[in-house]
């Protein structure tokens, strides 16, 4: 199938074609007539799949037949759980919207809020924004949803994985009942299903892969080593493969930003992007490493969902996840689009049971490879895989304050900073 044959509007098509587009991925040949139909829509879809194409255009599509946006107006709401997401949303907004009379803005977090209201006092087409700077906005009387026609909720799943339920409920009750609702989600997870029960009305329901499946075209495999060499092996690996651009992940902030000195001062450009950096640092520091004057990027989970980087060939769990869902999240940064990638995990015998917990989600035992040099002291046992039906694991909920906020270990200002 191509573009053309999916009645898009010829502005589309040409922005499409700008970008070097001619065929839909199966998401957006699945969800685009839906949507074009005013149907809501639950979309079940890895990262790398086009769904961001996927309701983006026929969201534009629709719009451009409506009604002028009005001051402090927004037509369509595209909530997101991250700065990062919510980004990268709005860039392809702009991208496929470049020949068509339609505004656009987003609003996040971490950046001053007076040029996201000026932005808004006149009205704009699609929004696209964070749960929490919304609400602050709304408060601030700088955006209304009376002339609201489209909700689209992207990566739902990681939205409650994050405790954003409270805030998701307050927004959803100020809109108008009568909208078209798309939810898009890496699973339908019962948690999913009971949000999408007072979401979504008669919705047409999308999956293009299974669920918890990691992406085929990744090459995965895990390095047993000891904890107190993996920051030797890692630099090893970097330099012995020439790597050029790698994610590598952490399950904490600090060790994020030790792990980025370790490597610049070996000689590896890096930089690290997490949760307690300004958002002026995270965007540049994915910039920079988009654009390839940074070779390693450290992250923690907050960057495994929704980052759009394209071509990316190696992703690195330095540490494991808790949760096994998360891994499958982290190595589909790589392999997108039909690309072949590699995803290594550096693993010690301390995470031998959240490695078995992956190969149990994947139902695959991943093969292991010993570094010479490396060889691990503490083994990592290779075990059958448990064929058991996996049980995720509930996230843990944030503590709310009497605003509904949610507290962690972050600074808590008066601004919300998602």
């Amino acid at each position: 199938m191509q573009f053309t044959e999916l009645n898009l509007a010829p502005a589309l098509l040409k922005a499409i074609a700008d970008k070097g587009y001619t065929s839909p991925s199966p998401i957006q040949e699945q969800a685009i007539p839906g949507i074009l139909a005013g149907r809501d829509l639950m979309a079940a879809a890895q990262t790398g799949t086009g769904k961001t194409a996927g309701f983006t255009l026929p969201l534009l599509q629709l719009l451009s037949d409506g009604s002028k946006v009005q001051p402090n107006q927004a037509r369509a709401l595209i909530l997101t759980p991250t700065r990062e997401l919510a980004a990268q949303v709005a860039q392809s907004v702009a991208d496929y919207s470049k020949y068509l009379p339609l505004k656009s803005t987003v609003v996040f977090g971490g950046v001053k809020i007076n040029p996201q209201m000026m932005a808004l006092r006149r009205g704009v087409d699609i929004l696209v924004a964070t749960p929490g700077r919304l609400l602050d906005l709304y408060q601030q009387n700088a955006v209304r949803f009376t002339q609201l026609e489209v909700l689209v909720l992207d990566e739902a799943d990681r939205m409650l994985d994050m405790g954003f339920i409270n805030d998701i409920k307050k927004i959803i009750a100020l809109l108008p009942k009568k909208r078209q609702n798309l939810l898009f989600s890496a699973t339908f997870s019962a948690d999913i299903r009971k949000l999408a029960k007072g979401l979504v009305f008669d919705p047409l329901e999308v999956s293009v892969s299974p669920e918890n499946s990691t992406a085929e075209r990744v090459e995965q495999c895990v390095y047993p080593v000891d904890k107190g060499r993996k920051a030797a092996l890692l630099t090893q690996l970097v330099l012995d493969n020439n790597w050029q651009q790698v994610l590598i992940f952490t399950r904490t902030k600090h060790q994020a930003n030790k792990l980025s000195t370790h490597l610049g001062n070996v000689g590896i450009n890096a930089a690290a992007i997490h949760g307690n950096k300004s958002q002026n640092a995270r965007t540049k520091a994915l910039a920079d490493f988009k654009k390839g004057s940074i070779r390693a990027l450290v992250a923690t989970d907050i960057a495994a969902r929704g980052l759009d980087i394209d071509q990316l060939p190696q992703v690195v769990n330095y540490e494991l996840p808790n949760v096994a869902e998360d891994y499958v999240h982290r190595i589909g940064r790589t392999g997108r689009a039909g690309a072949a990638g590699h995803a290594i995990s550096l693993v010690c015998a301390d995470e031998s049971k959240e490695l078995a917990g992956i190969e149990r989600l994947i139902k695959q035992s991943l093969p292991r490879e010993t570094v010479p040099g490396f060889e691990p002291v503490n083994k990592v046992p290779t075990l059958p895989v448990n064929t058991k039906p996996y049980k995720p694991k509930k996230p843990k909920q944030k503590k709310f304050g009497p605003a509904g906020t949610a507290r962690s270990n972050q600074s808590i200002s008066k601004t919300r900073t998602n």
